[in-house]
């Protein structure tokens, strides 16, 4: 048995801000779960200065923007670049996928009020993903645009590119489409190209490339607590002031309590993943709520996730730290 992880962040290595769930589009490899029926709530101007001061007392630098979709809300996309600024962080870049673009005019003024907001890069997303829902023409109008403004772009990821333009530019192409087109092993080469992390809608998108088990085998290979929760390579904190330990989505821990050993009292889930990992939180479930796994996983973050699922949508529980409840709202209606 590994020891119990110490949940008590001192520093903060890379990350950014989420300043809201809700995007245009719905994409299936998607961490977060945003969408367009997420909570049309962007993240305001001081709960940014706090984020960003927290950010900095922690020994962090430098974070990125990003969402859902953080140019839905260009006013308040602004105040947070400027907020960032004051705060003494750097913005490596701010996502975006493009759905905002109408024509060369509009995108170019937009994108000249953000570089004047302290906007140099624009991480544009490029992928059979975002193509189901963007049309590749929109993510070159905005590439053109960032050219002729003076802003740097980031592809992400480039790899795409010359895939997407064997299609029709105009419209969307569903994943299907792609897998057609290039053939059956797609989905497998796409997740050997593009960084994914196996949680949010990208756990039933790519279960059919993995080895299932039953729970008892996830649990067996993984008697230790989940040291992914102090992990700070790729932090985020949200519009709503929560930090998200490791890429634990539907987790969360108030700014406040950051930088503190885990008060079990507030976070008693949370508490169980820090302790005993997915064995305690299974237990708990079980127990205590009923909880009845299904028949296979493709690993203990598909477990965990199913089981607070479970708490939040058959239970009905409510707690601090299974925030936000929208994620596994709109989980349940993948």
């Amino acid at each position: 048995m590994f020891a119990p992880t110490v949940f008590d962040i001192q520093s903060l290595a890379c990350g950014g801000l989420i300043t809201t769930y809700n995007c245009p589009s719905r994409c299936r490899h998607c961490l977060y779960a945003s969408g367009p029926e997420r909570d049309h709530a962007y993240m305001d101007a001081e709960i940014a200065r706090k984020a960003c001061s927290r950010i900095k007392s922690l020994h962090c630098n430098t974070i990125h923007i990003g969402g859902g979709e953080p140019m839905l809300n260009p006013r308040a996309l602004a105040t947070i670049l400027e907020t960032a600024t004051l705060e003494g962080l750097r913005i490596e870049y701010v996502e975006t996928n493009c759905a905002w673009f109408r024509d060369m005019r509009s995108a170019c003024t937009l994108l000249q009020e953000m570089r004047s907001s302290g906007l140099e890069t624009l991480l544009i997303s490029i992928s059979p993903f975002h193509n189901e829902h963007i049309p590749l023409e929109k993510v070159e109008g905005v590439m053109r645009a960032c050219e002729e403004i003076g802003v740097s772009v980031f592809p992400w990821v480039l790899d795409f590119y010359n895939e997407l333009k064997e299609f029709d530019t105009s419209v969307t192409h569903s994943l299907e489409e792609f897998q057609q087109h290039f053939g059956p092993d797609y989905l497998s080469s796409v997740a050997k190209r593009y960084w994914i992390h196996f949680g949010g809608r990208a756990v039933r998108t790519f279960e059919s490339l993995f080895e299932k088990k039953d729970a008892r085998a996830i649990l067996d290979e993984n008697p230790y607590s989940c040291s992914e929760l102090s992990d700070t390579s790729h932090f985020h904190i949200d519009l709503y002031g929560k930090y998200i330990p490791g890429l634990c989505t539907g987790l969360a821990l108030d700014l406040d309590d950051l930088a503190e050993p885990i008060d079990r009292q507030r976070y008693p889930l949370l508490g169980l993943l820090c302790s005993g990992g997915i064995n305690a939180l299974f237990e708990e479930a079980v127990e205590h709520y009923g909880f009845t796994p299904r028949q296979t996983y493709i690993s203990k973050c598909d477990l965990c996730q199913h089981i607070r699922s479970f708490l939040v949508i058959d239970t009905g529980l409510r707690t601090r730290e299974l925030q936000p409840v929208e994620f596994y709202t709109s989980m349940a209606g993948q």
